[in-house]
């Protein structure tokens, strides 16, 4: 590859380091610019999920405080996702590639939807829930699933994190995305393993993607109560519409 393209890698990853740790859906940047590049669709899925997870840890550390206090509530659906990605990781390296390339640019564009959206869902679930922050409700069947997406692609899984610990953990938002962060550097990391062991990583382009996700990560968590939430998301879904025409036409 050229400089030029390594440097759009490096800076994608920062971007994608930046909106994961603010809100989520850092794929929907990273994994349109690897296959841009020319990086297999695959490779690119197991790429860009080592990469941002090395981002995903710099968002989690720089949140800590707000959720190391409450691990005892938050290990067993940090676990539950863990497990979750393995799985959703498996699925991807042991189904044929055809099937992965046919159903992405589908989940971009429901993940997409989903950023689009997420506010009035957010309140619609909020106005017809019965939720008492003070009392966390059972979360590890949720996560768990969500783990299983994450695994396979999870972009947009943020967005799905946020609103399932804003109703049934804590309605505190920056509590909610520091919990959020905490899964999403654990899910990442386990699903990032399977794709390494099977070889369905190209270590420069991972190491290029965490090189710009690191600082993003770090820029983001710290940013990310500062962020105009509907300047992040039209962004967001900027990128995703754009993503999902470039997927359909790839296929």
């Amino acid at each position: 590859m050229t400089t030029l393209q390594w440097a759009l890698i490096a800076l994608a990853g920062f971007g994608g380091g930046a909106i994961n740790a603010a809100v989520g859906s850092g794929t929907l940047l990273v994994y349109p610019v690897l296959t841009g590049v020319g990086v297999p669709p695959i490779t690119a899925n197991g790429s860009n999920s080592l990469g941002l997870a090395a981002g995903s840890l710099t968002s989690a550390w720089t949140y800590r405080s707000l959720w190391l206090d409450r691990l005892v509530i938050l290990r067993w659906p940090i676990l539950a996702g863990a497990i979750g990605a393995i799985l959703g990781a498996s699925l991807v390296v042991g189904l044929d590639q055809r099937y992965f390339i046919a159903v992405i640019p589908w989940l971009v564009l429901a993940a997409t939807v989903l950023v689009a959206v997420s506010p009035l869902v957010t309140r619609w679930l909020r106005a017809n829930s019965d939720h008492d922050s003070s009392l966390p409700k059972s979360l590890w069947p949720f996560t768990g699933l969500i783990g299983v997406y994450s695994g396979y692609f999870g972009a947009g899984q943020g967005i799905v994190l946020m609103a399932l610990f804003g109703l049934r953990y804590d309605t505190d938002m920056q509590r909610a995305n520091a919990a959020k962060n905490a899964f999403a550097c654990a899910a990442n990391l386990t699903a990032s393993l399977v794709f390494l062991v099977t070889g369905h990583v190209a270590l420069g382009v991972a190491g290029c993607i965490a090189l710009g996700s690191i600082p993003g990560g770090y820029v983001g968590g710290h940013w990310a109560k500062r962020l105009p939430d509907a300047v992040l998301r039209g962004l967001v879904v900027l990128v995703g519409v754009a993503a999902t025409i470039y997927l359909l036409g790839f296929r």
